[in-house]
């Protein structure tokens, strides 16, 4: 599949809009109305929004439902290597034929009225799961929650807020209070949510919420726990307790997320052997992914290395530690990150679990910081900071010096994705 149709189509939806982000609902329900309201007519819904975590506790729920024998449509974004990796049909991703019909489908419904990229092409996921049998369907928010072009469906199954912190402050506040107001957006009248770990202003905005739209909680640390002990996964609700292997996505954050996929399973009625599946066989790329093939670990043979598209705060904590419980190894970073995001607040906690940062400009992104700043940050950070013109410069200069080192390459999904296509 060379994907070059959907291709086509996709690049002349990108000129519907003259930004890629503006929050409203309205373009969103006058396509949905011309394409017949397919939101109406998806299998039973699963909406996940929050900070961070969302598409690993997605992919935990997908492997639990699919062991359980169920088909379960799954909607994620961004896509890392191609467009085709955000809709999942019946546990199958969409083929090139089908996305460019949708997709197409889509354009000609909207004519040339305004619409933002990822509004018509979630128009075009909502189409083609409502077309194409299933037994759930999981919706995985693009930014924020009450705005968001996936909060379309009037009464899912379940919702989930994975945990909430401090990101894309321009379009939804800069307080956690603001954030967790957006996020909550997604709780509908009567309809569960469960609730993963939550600092304290926001998840009392999530229980005012939740009480206005008298949706029960099923919130963390109240109804449901988890844990590490003795080098397994504790988790422990109103019905029992499970021990459970650690999680694959490997860092002490999954565990809480797994903790939330179990939380969804467990109300949904299934059996321990899918909670296991969700834990262990869940794969979800760029998140500690570690690269030992293709071209890249070809070029590093003694390196150890390693990737993930976290990008904020949060997310650079979330490294510091797991970086923290690896065997001691010579640690660098190749770093690349978006303009919008807080860079001193990423690199700040990986400072003391790295040697170097050498800094690079995301190939092909408008929005991509600098390398030149990003390596004053590193600086500023307390890093050995370089700047290198791509990647392969960037991994030869650190292999010539530590052929055995740790690399972590970090700081956007949009450069896992360069880094997954390079690969190969």
């Amino acid at each position: 599949m060379s994907g070059r149709g959907s291709d086509v189509i996709l690049e002349r939806m990108m000129a519907l809009h003259p930004k890629i982000i503006d929050l409203t609902l309205d373009r969103v329900w006058r396509l949905l109305e011309a394409l017949g309201n397919p939101q109406d007519a998806l299998p039973p819904v699963i909406h996940i929004a929050g900070t961070n975590g969302k598409g690993s506790t997605q992919a935990m729920i997908r492997a639990g439902l699919e062991t359980a024998g169920h088909l379960v449509h799954a909607y994620t974004s961004p896509h890392l290597a191609r467009f085709h990796e955000r809709i999942r049909l019946a546990g199958t991703l969409i083929t090139e034929d089908a996305l460019s019909a949708v997709l197409d489908e889509c354009y000609g419904a909207n004519g040339s009225e305004a619409i933002t990229y990822f509004e018509i092409t979630t128009c075009a996921a909502l189409l083609a799961m409502s077309r194409t049998p299933a037994d759930f369907t999981l919706l995985e928010v693009g930014l924020g929650g009450r705005l968001d072009a996936t909060n379309v469906v009037a009464q899912p199954k379940l919702t989930v807020i994975t945990p909430i912190s401090i990101d894309h402050e321009q379009y939804l506040g800069n307080t956690l209070a603001k954030i967790a107001f957006e996020k909550a957006g997604i709780i509908k009248r009567g309809v569960p949510c469960i609730v993963g770990p939550q600092p304290e202003e926001a998840m009392d905005v999530i229980e005012e919420i939740a009480a206005r739209n008298r949706a029960p909680l099923l919130a963390y640390g109240q109804h449901w726990h988890v844990s590490a002990e003795r080098g397994l996964m504790i988790y422990q609700d109103e019905t029992g307790l499970l021990d459970l292997p650690l999680p694959n996505l490997p860092g002490a954050h999954q565990i809480e997320n797994a903790g939330a996929a179990l939380a969804v399973l467990r109300h949904l009625g299934m059996d321990d052997a899918a909670g296991e599946a969700a834990v262990i066989r869940a794969e979800w790329p760029a998140r500690m992914q570690r690269l030992d093939t293709g071209a890249l670990a070809r070029a590093a043979p003694e390196a150890e290395l390693w990737l993930d598209g976290g990008h904020n705060a949060s997310a650079g904590q979330a490294l510091s530690r797991h970086l923290a419980t690896l065997p001691p190894r010579p640690t660098h970073l190749i770093c690349g990150m978006l303009n919008t995001k807080d860079i001193a607040g990423y690199l700040r906690p990986l400072a003391a679990q790295s040697i170097s940062l050498t800094a690079l400009s995301i190939p092909g992104e408008a929005n991509t910081l600098p390398a030149e700043v990003t390596a004053a940050a590193a600086a500023e950070a307390g890093m050995t900071a370089h700047v290198a013109p791509d990647l392969h410069s960037a991994l030869a200069r650190i292999v010539a010096q530590t052929p055995a080192a740790r690399i972590l390459i970090c700081g956007s999904l949009y450069l896992a994705g360069h880094v997954l296509r390079e690969n190969g």
